[in-house]
């Protein structure tokens, strides 16, 4: 509950701190994130479009996968209403932390320009500040791993490819028709676990200017495979509709079909599975954002602010739907991604799963790209722009231990180390608001004027 509390509680204080600013502009942040305004000359390392795909290639994940399963299989359709209100709150925590990720941007030991809750704590709040500035980057070492987006990426692969083939490879390794060692572990998730290293090490080592050259190409065509999937299943189902968003609302305030009936697991469930979807106030957001090319700090809360609404109230919506129409929800052997396997294999026989294996490959990729830039920026706040390469290393010995590791402890360390991020995070844009609404009124009246800086 406090993570709720802290979340959605500094949420709502900043949509109504802000007077609603960012969703009245909303179309002005399109025009933003357009290009109409870049700049090729202003400092940082990406335009606007590719910093929103390096945070929709780390947001738009498995999250909204197999985290919408886990939230249905635990909490009900119930959970899918709270996974909303984070998103709807979390358009405002947005739009403030990416303002201040440009406004308050420090520089490393190298002399070059940074963002990220980091700096405008440090930066905004002064260096008596820097203790919490140095915990939340302690907590996004861990928290920025790729464990969740490796196991469930073998997992889809385990229960699909490799178990119709017989390709499991239980318990034991086999050379030559001699068993060398009994380890407990599949082959086949050690092998899917080697493939990703490799694939993952050849962009995340080139930082973050190849991986937001990626992930803007990449990142439009998985979420219009992604949504095309869906909307045939919908559109399949398209008399139900009205029932499940109904039962859906209803069961967020009765907690009827979560584990054991109560309606805590409901609300604590959404809100946890909503925050990993679509990270606002965790910071990770305000780290990519922080590298746009820009002088003009509100513009990028704009195109912040554009994130949940695409990742949690469109994407994570349409995969409830998925899951709710096929029944594949009500399903108790399966969990996760398993469960969403079931629900595209029922509602497009045949096609279904490979479409959805496709989308889960690029999705668990492309987020693994970004997470690893996160995990960099704040080994060099900690320990210096000499030493951030290492945490590439350590990121990629963590893609395989998630390819080999349960998913439950998976889920319980990501969360945690979350929460974590989320208090450095959360404490330092309340206390910076005021500068964010002030930066936020001059910036609009220049607009309005017609005399503002167009970068």
């Amino acid at each position: 509950m406090p993570l709720l509390v802290l979340l959605v509680g500094g949420g709502v204080f900043f949509l109504v701190y802000s007077r609603f600013i960012p969703y009245r502009n909303f179309s002005h942040g399109v025009q933003v994130l357009s290009g109409k305004y870049e700049d090729p000359n202003a400092p940082g390392d990406i335009n606007h479009f590719q910093a929103l795909s390096s945070t929709l290639a780390a947001t738009v994940g498995m999250g909204n996968i197999s985290g919408v399963a886990i939230a249905l299989g635990v909490g009900g359709p119930g959970a899918i209403f709270w996974m909303w209100i984070t998103a709807i709150v979390g358009m405002a925590t947005k739009f403030f932390t990416c303002t201040l990720s440009i406004m308050y941007r420090g520089k490393d030991t190298s002399g070059k320009i940074q963002g990220g809750p980091m700096y405008y704590i440090t930066e905004g709040l002064g260096k008596k500040w820097k203790p919490l500035a140095m915990f939340f980057c302690l907590a996004g070492l861990i928290g920025c791993l790729p464990l969740f987006q490796a196991n469930q990426l073998t997992q889809i692969l385990r229960d699909t490819v490799f178990a119709e083939h017989n390709l499991l490879g239980y318990d034991i390794f086999i050379l030559s028709g001699t068993i060398i060692t009994e380890t407990g572990f599949r082959l086949s998730d050690i092998l899917t676990g080697l493939i990703l290293v490799a694939l993952v090490s050849l962009v995340i080592f080139g930082g973050i200017k190849r991986i937001g050259h990626v992930a803007a190409r990449l990142v439009p065509l998985m979420v219009l495979i992604y949504i095309f999937t869906v909307v045939y299943i919908i559109i399949n189902n398209i008399i139900d509709v009205p029932y499940y968003f109904w039962l859906i609302v209803t069961d967020a305030f009765t907690g009827q079909a979560a584990a054991g009936g109560a309606l805590g697991v409901v609300i604590s469930n959404g809100i946890r599975r909503g925050a990993f979807s679509n990270e606002a106030g965790i910071g990770t957001e305000a780290m990519a954002h922080g590298a746009a090319k820009t002088r003009e700090p509100v513009r990028e809360g704009l195109v912040g602010m554009l994130e949940p609404a695409i990742d949690t109230l469109l994407i994570c919506t349409m995969t409830a739907m998925a899951l709710l129409m096929t029944g594949a929800w009500t399903d108790t052997t399966v969990d996760g991604i398993t469960m969403t396997a079931v629900a595209f294999q029922t509602g497009i026989p045949g096609l279904g799963l490979y479409l959805l294996i496709l989308c889960v490959f690029i999705f668990s990729i492309t987020t693994m790209f970004t997470y690893s830039y996160y995990g960099t920026k704040c080994l060099n706040f900690l320990g210096g722009a000499h030493r951030k390469h290492y945490y590439n290393y350590f990121y990629v010995f963590s893609i395989f231990l998630g390819s080999v590791t349960t998913i439950g402890m998976v889920v319980n360390l990501v969360d945690g180390m979350f929460a974590m991020m989320a208090i450095p995070t959360m404490i330092g844009t309340i206390l910076l608001a005021p500068r964010v609404v002030e930066a936020s009124r001059d910036y609009f009246r220049r607009k309005e004027a017609g005399d503002f800086d167009f970068d």
